[in-house]
C-alpha cells in the first residue's frame, strides 16, 4: 500500500464519521460512538479528527447541530422552536437557547425574526472549513453529460443586490411557495445565475429563485411572477454535498470542460435544479444538477 492509499483510507474513515453526524444530528454523538464508526481508539480518533478538520469532535458536532437549527429557524419559520431544539439533539428548549445565543449572539426567536447574517456566517465558518477538508467533491470530464431539456415554466422571485441579502430573499420566497401550495415536495426548485456572486459593483448581482409550475401566478406583494427557463442542449454536472457554493463546479465547467469539449456556450446564464435539498436530506446527500446552456 502506498502512502497516498493509506492517507485516502484515513480520510475515508473520517468521511464516514461526518456522514454519520449528518444523518443523526439528534443522536448520542459521543467520542466513543464516533471513534467506533471510524474504527479507531477514542484517544487516537480524537487526535486524528482534530488534525483532519481543525476542530475538536465536540465543537464540530455542536456547530453542525446549531447550523442546521439556524437554517430551520431562518427558512422554516412555521416549525416550532421546541421541535428544532429536539432535532438538534438538545433535551430542552432552554438548553438549546443558551447554546444558540452563545454561538450566534441572538436568541432563537430573535434570530428567526431577523437573523444576523454576518454572525451566522462567522460562527459557521470553522465548520464549513472543516467539512471542505474532507467532503469537497472533485470533478472530471466523464462526469459531464450533454442533455436536451424542455422549456420549464416557473414562478420567479428575483434577487437584485449584494449576495449578503440573499437570505432574506430566500425567506420570502419559501414563505410564498408555502402559501401558494408549491413547496419543494410538489414543485421543482431552480436557480438561474444571471451574474457571478463576485460581480462589481455588488449591487449588480442578480439571481432568480424559481419554483416549477404551469399554474398562473396570482398578483402578489412578494414580487413573484411567471417565467420560463428556456430548454435546449446543456452540459449537466451533478454536484453532491455543498449546494450553497456552486462556484467550483461552475468554474470546472467553464474553465476545464468547455475548452476541451469542442462545444460552444449559448448566450444564456447557467442554472441549476435542486434535486435533494438540505435540511430535507443530510448535508452530504444534497444533490444539485448544474446546467451550462450550449449552442
Amino acid at each position: 500500500m502506498t502512502t497516498n492509499d493509506a492517507a485516502d483510507r484515513y480520510r475515508a474513515r473520517m468521511r464516514r464519521v461526518l456522514a454519520h453526524i449528518d444523518r443523526h444530528p439528534a443522536a448520542d454523538l459521543d467520542l466513543a460512538t464516533l471513534a467506533d464508526i471510524a474504527a479507531f481508539s477514542p484517544c487516537h480518533f480524537h487526535r486524528q479528527f482534530s488534525a483532519c478538520t481543525g476542530l475538536p469532535v465536540h465543537r464540530y458536532v455542536q456547530l453542525g447541530r446549531l447550523g442546521r437549527a439556524a437554517h430551520q429557524l431562518a427558512y422554516l419559520r412555521w416549525q416550532p422552536v421546541t421541535e428544532i431544539a429536539l432535532d438538534a439533539g438538545y433535551e430542552s428548549p432552554d438548553a438549546f437557547a443558551r447554546a444558540f445565543r452563545q454561538r450566534f449572539g441572538q436568541t432563537p426567536s430573535a434570530f428567526r425574526a431577523a437573523p444576523d447574517i454576518a454572525a451566522w456566517r462567522t460562527t459557521l465558518a470553522p465548520f464549513k472549513t472543516a467539512r471542505s477538508l474532507l467532503m469537497t467533491q472533485s470533478f472530471s470530464t466523464d462526469q459531464v453529460t450533454i442533455v436536451a431539456l424542455p422549456d420549464t415554466p416557473v414562478a420567479v422571485m428575483t434577487h437584485r443586490g449584494p449576495p449578503e441579502g440573499m437570505a432574506e430573499t430566500i425567506r420570502r420566497f419559501i414563505a410564498w411557495r408555502r402559501a401558494a401550495g408549491l413547496p419543494p415536495k410538489v414543485s421543482t426548485t431552480w436557480n438561474v445565475f444571471h451574474t457571478p456572486p463576485d460581480i462589481e459593483p455588488p449591487g449588480a448581482f442578480r439571481l432568480d429563485l424559481c419554483a416549477g409550475t404551469d399554474r398562473p401566478v396570482a398578483p402578489n406583494d412578494q414580487g413573484v411572477t411567471a417565467g420560463m427557463i428556456p430548454g435546449g442542449r446543456c452540459a449537466a454536472l451533478r454536484v453532491v454535498g455543498n449546494g450553497e457554493d456552486l462556484e467550483p463546479a461552475a468554474l470546472f465547467l467553464y474553465r476545464d470542460w468547455l475548452p476541451a469539449s469542442g462545444e460552444e456556450a449559448r448566450d444564456a446564464p447557467p442554472f441549476c435544479k435542486r434535486v435533494h435539498i438540505f435540511p430535507d436530506v443530510p448535508a452530504h446527500e444534497a444533490v444539485t444538477m448544474l446546467y451550462l446552456p450550449l449552442r
